[in-house]
């Protein structure tokens, strides 16, 4: 019944499907949601709560009872989980968690109640309850949040075949893993062997005889963005988090990994838009008060550019057409900086752009910056010459233009290398200050030589 909904191409939900479910809840057939619902995977059902209305997800959650699976939670965004956890009675909760991976509870938990955190807490294993709450320990952003304390271990003097007998043997075992890693007898980490190496491999080679030479482990406090960034430049599929001792305490995997990379270039573009930890789904009032900071300074600095252009008001009365092509300098900056900001930002997240470099690439966007003014100068110098008829004006078009180009694309990389040494987010504050000094420059630039060379 699923199947004529679905759209393969690129694995999304239909409006079709949507739709039938939304009809099904406010009919109030369960036989016909749970029909609806249980062919799906859990990440397609957490976009489809995501996208419906809370009034709509609330009737939803109701008709559909306890039958939410715990893997639908921990697939949604931040703002619906909360809210359908609250929807949701502490005992069913509890029961749901532990079905889940320690990586997958400390998800859920952290952001709960204390009182609320105990109840849940005190339905898991005492096993899964000490590890969830010692990763709760924690920094929040830290590796130790994010690691899952199921893995395979095997000793360093272990065989192919004492593995594969053990692991045959083990009732225990984690539903998913990559690799098994190897243990000194201190339990610290020596290196680890793909599971694919070990099924293909004789059982009298020696495990150790199997490990790969770029072993690599993760530090229990190592920020997630550098934990992201390390999986992601050295393709890896699985990574041992070690204490401070380098004793084993956890391992990290792909998927969330890749699930932290996706959470920083989320983050990156809604910083460089002046957005704050905002999604479609969050309420107006939240959304309203996460943007209105960065508004405000917005406005401070458009005051700034006007007082500029206050200092030539006698210019402008006596030369209408500097007021109709002062935008155009003005906005042609704008872009050529935010085009170099968005590549410095990336490249300074990814470790592309470091001080080895630094000097090269502002030289390589400065000179972009004055090609693109010449050739854009010698357009709009044109434009301007056939518009209002005057090749001085054309003239004082193409100069500002050059220096408003040159400038964004000098104020594009320089602003985010600056703050990024000074510790600060660059993605967080560069695009207010790009946007301020392109417009400052181009205003100033254009004004001040038609000041001078037509008056």
């Amino acid at each position: 019944m699923i199947d004529e909904f679905l759209q393969d191409d690129d694995y999304t939900l239909n409006a079709g499907l949507i739709d039938a479910i939304l009809a099904t809840v406010e009919a109030g057939e369960h036989g016909r949601l749970v029909a609806l619902l249980e062919p799906l995977h859990e990440a397609d059902i957490a976009d489809m709560l995501e996208q419906i209305s809370p009034s709509e997800r609330e009737n939803l959650l109701i008709l559909w009872g306890h039958k939410i699976d715990a893997g639908v939670l921990s697939e949604l965004e931040e703002g619906i989980r909360d809210e359908v956890m609250r929807d949701l009675p502490d005992a069913f909760l509890a029961e749901a968690v532990r079905e889940l991976d320690t990586d997958d509870v400390v998800y859920l938990v952290e952001d709960l109640d204390v009182p609320q955190q105990e109840k849940l807490l005190e339905k898991l294993d005492a096993v899964d309850r000490v590890a969830v709450e010692q990763a709760l320990t924690y920094p929040e952003d830290s590796a130790g949040r994010l690691m899952q304390r199921e893995f395979v271990v095997a000793p360093n003097h272990w065989t192919v075949g004492q593995a594969i007998d053990f692991m045959r043997a083990a009732d225990d075992l984690p539903e998913v893993f990559y690799d098994v890693i190897i243990v000194d007898p201190m339990m610290h980490p020596v290196g680890d062997v793909r599971l694919g190496m070990i099924m293909g491999t004789e059982r009298d080679v020696l495990l150790i005889d199997l490990m790969p030479d770029n072993f690599r482990t993760i530090p229990v406090e190592q920020d997630i963005e550098h934990v992201a960034y390390a999986f992601n430049q050295y393709h890896m599929v699985s990574a041992p988090v070690v204490d401070e001792n380098g004793r084993l305490v956890g391992v990290i995997t792909i998927d969330d990994a890749m699930e932290v990379l996706e959470d920083e270039v989320e983050e990156d573009m809604n910083l460089l838009a002046g957005l704050g930890d905002e999604d479609l789904s969050s309420r107006v009032w939240r959304t309203t008060k996460r943007r209105f900071p960065w508004l405000a300074v917005n406005l401070f600095t458009s005051v700034l550019a006007s007082m500029v252009i206050a200092l030539f008001a006698e210019t402008m009365e006596q030369i209408i057409a500097l007021a109709v092509l002062m935008p155009i300098v003005a906005s042609m900056g704008g872009n050529a900086g935010t085009q170099a900001l968005t590549v410095a930002v990336r490249a300074i997240a990814t470790h592309d752009l470091t001080s080895a470099n630094a000097m090269r690439v502002v030289k390589r966007e400065v000179l972009v910056g004055l090609a693109n003014g010449f050739v854009f100068a010698v357009i709009i110098g044109i434009v301007g010459v056939v518009w209002f008829g005057d090749p001085m004006l054309g003239v004082v078009l193409g100069l500002a233009m050059i220096a408003n180009l040159l400038v964004a694309g000098l104020a594009g990389i320089m602003i985010p290398i600056t703050l990024d040494k000074l510790g600060i987010d660059p993605a967080l504050a560069s695009g207010v200050f790009v946007t301020t000094v392109t417009d400052i420059v181009g205003f100033l630039a254009f004004l001040g030589l038609a000041a001078m060379l037509l008056l």
